[in-house]
């Protein structure tokens, strides 16, 4: 057996995949030691204070350790995967050839893994030529790997998991070897304080489900201790929960990733910007039947085309007829920043919390590129593809509130931000329109902002516009 040296193993560091982050959480690894891993290869998905990012090798090798398990969050800069490169990949694929010829289980012949688009990051090029991995017990082939992901996603969409395309019978945990288990599993197992090494997987290909979890956290037992893996160490930031801790009764979240930045930006933006918050309560009966026309026009076929179009570009116009709105407090320079350009924040509900990405430039699109770029912006979100250039550099933001049937609240602002509208649902009500009383179309709208660098005169002008665009639509083309 080769003797593997020290220097021919490169360790691969977090890195920081977004301004000014200092940490990210593991999601998956895509990798185990043994592997072979090309330049450009994904290895493994992180979570950031901004998104969900899959990061890329940027040398060839054979996976040797990784450091972390997943679920910890791992600080940028400190070294996450060991890949023995050079003379020392050869060394380190020996043991592992050794293994598998020992073991019946895995002594299939090797795929290759198939080729297809890989997300990199910038800077890490893309390896064309396939990659060759160790088989493992309970691994699967390609197309079943990929029936295995969108079952994840499904499952994680909360439409259940997809159904296996050859159920096999389940296989019992090995000692020292890593439960098979998808992500949303892991993660109930470890809210409920359940060990997967304990237990016997009654899904296809030896994963353990959730009824397994579920039914292990109410059955209370004394599990025999079990070896840890080998390849991955304990995060040592993680603590477990109090002792009095009733898991029946109660759930414990940990607060982390997109969640825990978001919290920490709206306590700052709280205790640092005066916020005021103006409403006003508009017809926009006009404005829905609009909405209507556009559908069924040819120009905006095959666009998103709904009431959050028009509000955006309301909000566009009063900005462009109160540029002082559009604006960012500099404590350190004391000075009042103007921006002569808008990137217009929209905040979505993710699975992995609030995100408020930006359209660049919108108050230089027409009202069929800003379509455009709010159905992209929207679907990105969804799909938690949206990548952290996309959250920065946000001036004003909307935030819809009325989709979940609420009539208006009192947003806080973002940070480095000196506005955000708020939009409550749209209801039919009595309103008095033309001397009577008439059945019509109403929201409420809430503008929140900070009263450092816009006074109450200033703020008034921008909602009362755009509550006038919204009543009479047509001035969206005279204002314009």
């Amino acid at each position: 057996m080769t003797t593997m040296t020290d220097s021919s193993v490169r360790e691969f560091k977090m890195p920081d995949v977004g301004e000014g982050l200092t940490e990210a959480e593991i999601l998956k690894w895509y990798v185990q030691p043994g592997d072979t891993v090309t330049d450009g290869q994904v290895v493994c998905e992180v979570e950031t204070a901004k998104a969900a990012v899959e990061l890329p090798i940027p040398y060839d090798g054979v996976v040797r350790e990784l450091h972390f398990p997943e679920g910890t969050t791992v600080d940028v800069g400190t070294s996450i995967i060991a890949v023995a490169v050079g003379d020392g990949a050869a060394a380190a694929a020996e043991p592992v050839q050794e293994a598998v010829a020992d073991t019946p289980a895995t002594a299939e012949a090797e795929e290759p893994k198939p080729e297809g688009r890989q997300p990199v990051l910038v800077g890490y090029g893309v390896s064309t030529s396939s990659t060759r991995r160790r088989p493992r017990k309970g691994a699967q082939a390609p197309a079943a790997a990929q029936e295995a992901s969108a079952a994840i996603q499904a499952e994680m969409n909360g439409h259940g998991p997809a159904a296996p395309a050859a159920p096999a019978a389940p296989a019992a945990p090995v000692t020292g070897d890593r439960p098979l288990a998808k992500p949303p599993v892991r993660k109930l197992a470890k809210d409920l304080g359940v060990d997967l090494a304990t237990l016997v997987p009654s899904g296809p290909d030896g994963i353990i489900t959730r009824e397994d979890v579920h039914a292990a956290a109410a059955e209370p037992a004394t599990p025999e201790p079990q070896a840890a893996p080998a390849a991955v160490a304990p995060a040592p930031s993680q603590t477990a929960a109090p002792a009095s801790y009733d898991t029946t009764r109660e759930t414990r979240v940990p607060v982390k990733g997109v969640r825990k930045a978001t919290a920490a930006a709206m306590v700052g933006s709280a205790f640092t910007a005066p916020h005021v918050t103006e409403f006003v309560t508009v017809d926009v009966t006009r404005t829905m039947k609009l909405v209507e026309e556009l559908k069924q026009d040819k120009e905006y076929a095959g666009l998103r085309v709904n009431p959050l179009l028009l509000i955006a570009k309301a909000l566009l116009v009063a900005i462009k007829r109160n540029p002082d709105i559009n604006a960012s407090w500099d404590e350190a320079a004391q000075e009042i920043v103007v921006k002569h350009y808008v990137n217009l924040g929209i905040a979505a509900a993710t699975p992995r919390g609030l995100i408020v990405p930006n359209i660049k430039d919108a108050h230089a699109k027409t009202l069929p590129q800003l379509a455009g770029s709010l159905g992209e912006l929207v679907s990105t979100a969804r799909e938690g593809k949206t990548s952290p250039a996309a959250m920065q550099g946000g001036t004003v933001t909307i935030t819809n509130v009325g989709v979940f049937g609420v009539d208006t609240g009192t947003p806080i602002l973002n940070p480095g931000e000196s506005a955000i509208l708020a939009v409550g649902a749209i209801k039919l009500q009595p309103w008095v329109h033309k001397g009577k009383v008439k059945p019509r179309q109403v929201t409420t709208l809430a503008l929140s902002f900070d009263h450092r660098l816009v006074d109450g005169e200033l703020g008034s002008k921008v909602l009362a516009d755009v509550a006038a665009v919204l009543e009479q639509p047509k001035r969206l083309i005279s204002w314009a």
